[in-house]
Formats: C-alpha cells, structure tokens, sequence
C-alpha cells in the first residue's frame, strides 16, 4: 500500500501563491509540481533555467509569454515547454489574474520558491511587496543563482 499524500505545503513567493503538490523529495526522479497564482500584471524578471526544463500548464488566466526570441500568448488549458538554457519570462494579462502549474524533474526551481518565499498563513495571495528595492533585487538575483537560475532581464511591461 502507497503512503499518503502528505498535505500541500503554501508559501508566498514574490506576490504569488505557491502550492506544493508533488515536491521532488517524494519520488526517486526528483519530479516538483508547484501551483501557482498571482495577480494581473504578475511578471518574474527575464530568466534562465541552467538545470531543468520547465513546463507550464495554464489553469486559468491570460498569459503573454517570451521565450527567446518569440512570443506566445496562452489561455486556460495551454500548455507550453521553456527548455533549460533558454531565456524566458510572461505577464499576466487577465484582470482576475492567473493561475497556472509548473512541472520541473530536477531540485533547482522548487528549492528556489522555497528559499525565496515564506510560509503562507493562509491560502490567498500575499500583500503586494510593491517594486523591488535595488537591495531586494541584487538579494533575489544572487539567490536564484545559488539555484541554477540567473537573472537576465527585467520583467514583460
């Protein structure tokens, strides 16, 4: 008989909400399934993955996604692959923001979210941080790159 699932862990990673459904350390191949949910005008700085793909699943929103050289536009129930080494960012567009999955098979994005965000004390999106401070970005930026993550570009305007 399989284990039971342990309960979902939440944090506030920027101004999103991050669940954890699967976390890497519950299987031998390393697989994270992290929901996420954010406002609109939700946009990560542009930036690469060096050690694992990562693949989105739309549950609900408006998305603007660029990805190297091009742009994609996905809705609800799009998928898309943003290959590791690849530049990448998105923006929310929809006004009741964005919901969406990311699936990774190495350590790196969750340990990320994890070391980057903080416990949620409940289940909604966090208080706005507002603008980074050049400080808050230069933290985030040397942060992410302890993940195999670094920080090329700003976020979509």
């Amino acid at each position: 008989m399989m284990p039971a699932a342990p309960k979902p862990e939440q944090f506030w990673f920027l101004d999103t909400l991050v669940t954890v459904h699967v976390s890497h350390t519950q299987g031998g191949d390393t697989i994270s399934l992290l929901e996420h949910q954010a406002p609109i005008g939700h946009s990560p700085p542009l930036h690469i993955h060096r050690s694992e793909d990562e693949l989105f699943h739309v549950l609900s929103g408006d998305f603007r996604f660029q990805i190297g050289g091009r742009t994609e536009h996905l809705t609800t129930g799009a998928f898309l692959l943003t290959p590791k080494g690849l530049p990448h960012t998105f923006r929310i567009q929809s006004s009741a923001g964005g919901r969406w999955l990311t699936i990774t098979t190495h350590t790196d994005f969750e340990r990320f979210v994890r070391a980057a965000g903080r416990p949620a004390p409940r289940g909604e999106l966090p208080p706005s941080p507002g603008p980074p401070t050049p400080e808050g970005a230069a933290h985030l930026a040397a942060l992410a790159g302890r993940y195999g993550i670094e920080l090329v570009g700003p976020p979509l305007q």
